[in-house]
């Protein structure tokens, strides 16, 4: 069975795991790694949501999971939570600064119609500020170009002051 130790020494060979497609914010800070458990047969299982369902960096970040696993030696396994669904509200402040320093716009988020399960709390209806400020100069003078930028989790936008294109990484 594991004890508090074991999920803890897994929580710790986690802790330094990055997303695959922004690999300064881990996937933790994120909110994409939910936790840590004991399954009903003993054996120590390692909770992640995607971003949005179908997201093509959930098999690179499951193997990133299992192979951390393996090289402490952990008898755990992954396993895949859809419900309740991830939504941008469960990004630390920490992800969100360290979006912006890579260039990628934090998501706006509005929790004003939030449901609590556990203790995380989600939107439901994150709701898109009209105004998405320029992650290099901070301007609010910027203009959305698609609504997908190098992922379908990410808006392409441009600032109209410094010219510079930028990623927003959009609400849900």
């Amino acid at each position: 069975m594991a004890t508090p130790t074991s999920l803890g020494a897994i929580e710790a060979a986690l802790a330094h795991l990055s997303d695959p497609e922004i690999p300064v914010v881990s996937l933790k800070e994120l909110g994409i790694l939910r936790g840590v458990r004991t399954g009903v047969d003993g054996v120590a299982e390692v909770v992640i949501t995607p971003t949005y369902s179908g997201c093509p960096a959930m098999d690179q970040i499951e193997d990133d999971v299992v192979a951390a696993l393996k090289a402490i030696g952990a008898k755990a396994r992954v396993v895949t939570q859809l419900t309740p669904a991830w939504t941008t509200d469960w990004m630390s402040d920490v992800a969100r600064e360290k979006l912006r320093a890579y260039g990628i716009a934090p998501p706006q988020c509005s929790s004003s119609n939030e449901a609590s399960h556990g203790t995380v709390k989600f939107s439901r209806h994150a709701v898109r500020s009209e105004t998405v400020p320029c992650p290099q100069c901070r301007s609010p003078n910027t203009t959305e170009v698609s609504s997908f930028g190098s992922t379908a989790c990410k808006a392409q936008y441009r600032c109209l002051d410094c010219l510079e294109p930028f990623d927003y990484f959009k609400p849900y």
